[in-house]
C-alpha cells in the first residue's frame, strides 16, 4: 500500500490519517541480527508488527518506500499504540516547517536528555507496562525546538525493539470514545499517555543547547 501524498486522499482524510500497522510490512524494512513480523498479541489477541533486534539503529521500517516521496499529512498529531518489550526502543518522525526546513524528532527510551541540533531533536521516551498510546504533538515540538511552524510530516521511521498495533495522525487529541473503532486498541486498563513526549519534555528535560536552554521561551 502507497502511503505517499495523495490529494483525493488528503481530501477525504481531514482529521484522521491511518497508517494500517498490519499493512506496515509493505514499506521499507532493513532487518540484523532481529527481525519484524507479523504475530498475535497474547494481551489483546489482535494482529500486530513485532520488530526485535540486537541494535535498535539496524531493524526498523520506515515510510514512504520511495526516498524520494512523502508522506505529506499536515495533521499535527503523531499517535502511535506501541507494547513495551522492556528493551531499548526508538522511533523518528520527519516534518517540514515553514521556513522550508526538514526536521527530524527522535524519542528514545535510553536517552535522558533533551538536545536540539539545526535538524534534529532528539528526546527521552518513557513507556509503561504493557500497551501504550503515545501521543505526540508535531506543531508544539517545531515551535518550541525551531521558533518555527509546523508545514506537514514528510516521513517515518520505527526501530526495534516494539510491538506496533497503530499509527495515525490526527488534527488535535481524541477520546478513547470519540475514535472510530478501526483506530481503538480494545484492552482493559489500557495506558492513555496524553501528549506523553510533551508532558516529559514540561516536567523533567528542557531543551539543551550547550548551556542554553528554550523550555521557557
Amino acid at each position: 500500500m502507497d502511503w505517499t501524498r495523495n490529494p483525493s486522499k488528503a481530501a477525504c482524510s481531514t482529521t484522521l490519517f491511518k497508517v494500517d500497522c498490519c499493512q506496515f510490512c509493505t514499506v521499507l524494512e532493513s532487518v540484523r541480527n532481529g527481525h519484524i513480523k507479523r504475530i498475535t498479541d497474547e494481551d489483546i489477541q489482535s494482529s500486530v508488527i513485532e520488530l526485535l533486534g540486537n541494535n535498535v539503529s539496524t531493524t526498523y521500517v520506515t515510510c514512504p518506500l520511495d526516498p524520494k516521496k512523502t508522506l505529506g499529512i499536515k495533521l499535527p498529531y503523531f499517535v502511535m499504540t506501541v507494547k513495551n518489550m522492556k528493551k531499548y526502543f526508538t522511533f523518528e518522525v520527519q516534518v517540514l516547517d515553514d521556513k522550508g526546513m526538514k526536521r527530524r524528532f527522535r524519542a528514545s527510551n535510553f536517552q535522558s536528555t533533551t538536545r536540539v541540533k539545526p535538524f534534529i531533536c532528539t528526546m527521552p521516551l518513557r513507556l509503561d507496562e504493557g500497551w501504550n498510546q503515545v501521543q505526540f504533538n508535531l506543531a508544539d515540538f517545531v515551535k518550541r525546538a525551531y521558533g518555527s511552524t509546523y508545514v506537514e510530516t514528510l516521513r517515518i521511521q520505527i526501530h526495534a525493539n516494539c510491538r506496533l498495533r497503530r499509527v495515525y495522525f490526527a488534527d488535535r487529541l481524541y477520546t478513547e470514545e470519540e475514535l472510530p473503532a478501526e483506530f481503538k486498541l480494545y484492552l482493559p486498563g489500557l495506558h492513555s499517555l496524553l501528549d506523553l513526549m510533551r508532558i516529559k519534555l514540561c516536567g523533567y528535560s528542557p531543551f539543551v543547547f550547550g548551556d542554553q536552554s528554550r523550555l521557557d521561551r
